[in-house]
């Protein structure tokens, strides 16, 4: 798989959006951040690291921070939103502080 561009391109418009919108707002919180792959999936890459990876599966879209630590630091901003160890999943969009929030926890680890 290649970049999130090319990632993008293979999507219904509806979906690439969504998808888009996430990536537009962490480069937000690191705008450094660059397009790479992480795990085999298309991802924004910090610093050498995988920094953060959004993928649209077949009943849900996937967001990975690859780190349980990131999530378990914004837990209070996910009631009611499906997630596991390394995984938040969602149907309806994330807010924007949540994202943000997410991609902060990740920064802040990766920059140690």
């Amino acid at each position: 798989m290649g970049t999130i561009d090319d990632y993008l391109e293979t999507l219904e418009p509806p979906d690439a959006a969504i998808i888009a919108h996430i990536y537009a707002v962490a480069r937000c919180v690191v705008p450094d951040a660059e397009q790479g792959l992480g795990y085999g999936m298309p991802a924004l890459i910090y610093r050498g690291k995988s920094l953060l990876s959004v993928m649209r599966a077949k009943a849900h879209f996937g967001v990975y921070p690859f780190s349980p630590a990131a999530i378990v630091e914004i837990l209070p901003l996910l009631d009611g939103v499906d997630h596991a160890k390394g995984t938040i999943r969602f149907t309806e969009p994330l807010p924007d502080e949540t994202i943000r929030a997410l991609v902060a926890a990740r920064k802040r680890q990766i920059d140690g």
